[in-house]
C-alpha cells in the first residue's frame, strides 16, 4: 500500500510540471473527494515551491486550488442531499477496504456541522482530516447553496490552500518533508491560521475603538 501511494504520489508531482494550473486545480479536487490517498499539501507546498522558483504565481495557484476545491465541495453537497444520511454511511462502509474515506470521517464532519452550523463549513476547511467533507452534512441538510455555505467554503479554501502554499515558499528545495510531517505540520499551520485570524479581528476591534 504504501509504495502504491508513493508512485501516486510521484504521478501528481510529475501532473502538477506537466499541467500547471490546470494540474493544480484538477488534482486539489481529486484529493479532495478522496479519489486519490495523497495530501493536499504535497501538492500545495510543490506548487509553493514553484512560485519561488517563478515558476508559477502565487495568485493564480491560489485561484487554481481553491476552484478544484471548491468544485470538489460542490460535488459533495450535491452528494449529500440526494443520497442522504442513511444510505451515503452504507455506501462508504461498503468503500472503506480501499482505504479513501471512512464512516469515522462522515461522523466527525457531521459533529462539527452539528456543533457550529453554518460557520462549521469555514471550521471543517481548516480541521485536518475533514476538509470538503463537511460540505456532505451541509447537503443533507439543505443548508442554502447560494450565501454562507457558498462565502465560508470560499473563504475557508483561500485560507488552507494559502497558508500551506506559502509554506512551500518558504520551505523552498525543503517541501517534500510535507509527506512524512504532514499531520503536524497541518495542526501547526492551523495554529498559526488561527493565531492570524484572531490577531487580525483583535487589530479590527481596536481600531473599531478607537474610532
Amino acid at each position: 500500500m504504501g509504495d502504491l501511494i508513493g508512485n501516486i504520489a510521484y504521478w501528481a508531482v510529475e501532473a502538477v510540471y506537466t499541467f500547471g494550473y490546470i494540474g493544480i486545480a484538477v488534482l486539489i479536487g481529486l484529493i479532495n473527494l478522496h479519489v486519490l490517498p495523497i495530501p493536499t499539501q504535497l501538492i500545495l507546498c510543490l506548487a509553493g515551491f514553484l512560485v519561488g522558483q517563478e515558476q508559477f504565481t502565487f495568485a493564480l495557484v491560489l485561484l487554481s486550488s481553491t476552484v478544484g476545491a471548491v468544485a470538489a465541495s460542490l460535488v459533495l453537497y450535491y452528494l449529500g442531499a440526494w443520497i442522504g444520511e442513511s444510505n451515503l454511511h452504507r455506501m462508504v462502509k461498503r468503500f472503506e477496504r480501499f482505504k479513501l474515506i471512512f464512516v469515522a470521517d462522515l461522523e466527525r464532519a457531521s459533529e462539527i456541522f452539528g456543533r457550529h452550523g453554518g460557520k462549521a463549513i469555514l471550521t471543517g476547511h481548516l480541521f485536518p482530516g475533514i476538509g470538503a467533507m463537511i460540505s456532505i452534512p451541509a447537503g443533507i441538510k439543505h443548508m442554502p447553496i447560494f450565501g454562507r455555505f457558498m462565502i465560508y467554503t470560499i473563504l475557508g479554501c483561500l485560507i488552507w490552500n494559502g497558508g500551506f502554499i506559502f509554506l512551500g515558499l518558504l520551505l523552498g528545495s525543503n517541501w517534500p518533508v510535507v509527506k512524512e510531517y504532514s499531520s503536524i505540520i497541518e495542526y501547526s499551520v492551523l495554529a498559526l491560521l488561527i493565531v492570524g485570524i484572531f490577531v487580525l479581528i483583535w487589530r479590527r476591534w481596536k481600531a473599531y475603538k478607537r474610532a
